[in-house]
């Protein structure tokens, strides 16, 4: 793993395939780092360089004091594409990494060739949702919404499977502190009008088991988003990449097909 000092802040991040491949980046959910993605990189084209990586507050990347916005996210993003010198980036962004992307292509869209929210929506939750939460953080840990949140993030199916408790764990082992700092960021985010704004290819996917954005949610944000497509994933959850890896391939390698990246 590297890191680059952006913004003043240590970002820690995964480059992998040629150089000179068609980059595709991809940033995480709250309350999981960059590994959520490798289920999905055995299912991608040949040839693309995958960028990953840790958001601040997240994983090994560095944790400033909060709270943060989901403009400084999407700094960070514009500043790691540009450390890198990609040129014409497809962004994925999963939950709140659907907010980021959707700040970056309005801020910062001359670096984008196209942007795939997954997962996520223009706006995500209200303001007492997300106090409720963190005060339920601050009094009990991450280990308090454990559990509830994995009933959000996967299916039923999948939860029973057993295969939800490594997430709940990487969940748990999350700095708390920026994991609440990203939680701000989603309360004070209202993206709704650069939604509309946006000029440049945009597919959202969903899950039709998604307790945390419901499809409908989703597709609100699509409906904003001239000509955006729309997908959903039949069974999966609000974590498609981990509990649906080929089926959203097929749908990522189709938009990447759409704008001329493979």
């Amino acid at each position: 793993m590297l890191s680059a000092n952006l913004n003043g802040v240590d970002i820690c991040y995964v480059d992998q395939g040629p150089k000179d491949g068609p980059a595709v980046m991809f940033a995480n959910s709250l309350g999981t780092d960059y590994r959520v993605w490798d289920d999905l990189l055995p299912h991608l084209p040949a040839g693309l360089r995958v960028v990953r990586y840790d958001k601040r507050g997240h994983g090994l990347s560095d944790e400033p004091s909060g709270p943060y916005t989901i403009e400084n996210l999407a700094d960070d993003a514009a500043g790691l594409i540009r450390h890198l010198g990609l040129r014409d980036t497809v962004f994925v962004g999963l939950s709140v990494g659907g907010l980021i992307g959707l700040s970056l292509a309005a801020r910062h869209g001359g670096l984008l060739r196209g942007l795939v929210i997954s997962n996520s929506a223009a706006k995500i939750g209200d303001e007492p949702l997300w106090r409720d939460r963190i005060a339920a953080i601050r009094t009990g840990g991450l280990t308090s919404i454990g559990a509830p949140t994995m009933e959000r993030w996967f299916s039923s199916a999948f939860r029973q499977s057993g295969r939800a408790a490594p997430w709940q764990r990487m969940l748990e082992r999350q700095p708390v502190e920026g994991y609440i700092a990203c939680c701000q960021a989603i309360a004070a985010a209202d993206l709704r009008t650069a939604a509309r704004g946006l000029n440049l290819p945009v597919h959202l996917i969903a899950g039709t088991e998604d307790g945390s954005t419901p499809p409908d949610v989703v597709r609100a944000t699509a409906d904003l988003i001239p000509g955006a497509r729309f997908s959903v994933i039949e069974g999966a959850g609000h974590i498609p990449c981990v509990e649906a890896p080929a089926d959203y391939a097929a749908i990522l390698t189709g938009f990447l097909e759409e704008v001329g990246h493979v």
